[in-house]
């Protein structure tokens, strides 16, 4: 077996694909896999093949421009080339949520880039040519990414870029987490909440009292299912924030966490906190954080339900700076917090 790379430029019309894989067919070339980028001259195929062992570069370039194909480049492959293309892309995704500092070795994977080179931001703006890319660090800088041979295309770069975006939600994710020292000296972790939070909510869930599961969702119906609680866990209408015990597990036990249910300009406040971590601060920092991102996301007002003999949430807003009157209709209390007006973030 004899591995090779070959990319040519056909023109973007009907069956000129199939003139060129029939050209390489006859020369009992078996093409392995395919890509096509589409640019403004052409459209640019690129194959994987497996040659013949006498077959050489300077014939299968014959074969391509027989095809009806130009500007070929040819390169032999290596046996790490079978790798399924998507499964590749998909693969480095994987490894940048783990690890974002790896986004400079992640594109030149991907791109079989001769050099990934950061720099600080400079007047050199994102974007591409036929030789070079320059991609946007999310935490600050450029990567300024080479390659003599082929040239980038298009779509190579929306590729990469979708890498850099990546990153970018891995440090928004980050960023948005923060580290809570009890005045006992324990340490908790307030970060946003995601579906593989399941099981430890469920556990925090069974672990708490019916009367605190009461407080929280102004019903004795028990523990709320997987169902209820993933609902909760749906970022495109629910913030859910968590605060974990960090460290303990493989698995860090959650014991507090904060929804807000998005609802047009508004959003919908709810705290739960483990017995056993009540009084201690968590319930405050929990609404404090959100408060501060019902703002980022430009919401007008927070509304808090609660028990009418559940005074906590109306003291915690209080203490906040956040003082609002209270609207009570029989077993339940109502509190809506206006706030500052800010732009949506993405």
């Amino acid at each position: 077996m004899t591995l090779w790379r070959i990319r040519a430029t056909v023109d973007d019309r009907p069956g000129f694909l199939s003139v060129l894989t029939a050209s390489l067919a006859l020369k009992a070339v078996n093409i392995l896999a395919v890509q096509v980028h589409t640019t403004e001259a052409g459209a640019i195929d690129e194959f994987l093949v497996d040659a013949p062992h006498i077959m050489t570069e300077a014939d299968l370039r014959a074969a391509v421009e027989r095809g009806r194909g130009r500007d070929a480049w040819i390169a032999p492959a290596e046996a790490q080339g079978l790798a399924d293309q998507p499964t590749r892309a998909l693969a480095l995704a994987a490894r940048l949520v783990r690890d974002p500092d790896a986004l400079g070795d992640a594109v030149r994977a991907l791109l079989d880039a001769d050099t990934v080179t950061w720099r600080p931001a400079g007047p050199t703006r994102a974007g591409m040519r036929a030789d070079a890319m320059a991609l946007p660090d999310p935490t600050g800088g450029r990567y300024d990414v080479l390659r003599s041979d082929p040239d980038f295309t298009p779509a190579e770069y929306a590729r990469a870029q979708a890498l850099v975006d990546i990153v970018a939600a891995a440090a928004q994710r980050t960023a948005d987490s923060a580290t809570l020292l009890m005045p006992d000296g324990a340490e908790l972790v307030l970060r946003p909440a995601t579906p593989d939070d399941l099981p430890a909510l469920l556990a925090m869930h069974e672990r708490c009292s019916a009367a605190t599961r009461g407080r929280r969702y102004l019903t004795t119906d028990g523990v709320p299912g997987p169902a209820q609680l993933g609902r909760l866990l749906d970022p495109s209408r629910v913030q859910t924030l968590l605060a974990v015990v960090p460290g303990i597990t493989s698995v860090d036990p959650v014991v507090g966490m904060a929804n807000l249910v998005m609802e047009g300009s508004c959003a919908e406040l709810s705290v739960v906190v483990e017995d056993g971590w009540q009084r201690r601060g968590v319930g405050t920092a929990l609404v404090r954080r959100a408060l501060a991102r019902a703002e980022r996301l430009g919401c007008a007002a927070v509304l808090a339900h609660t028990a009418v003999d559940n005074p906590a949430m109306e003291r915690t807003l209080r203490r906040l700076g956040h003082p609002a009157p209270v609207r009570r209709d029989g077993a339940v209390a109502s509190t809506t917090v206006p706030l500052r007006r800010t732009p949506a973030s993405t």
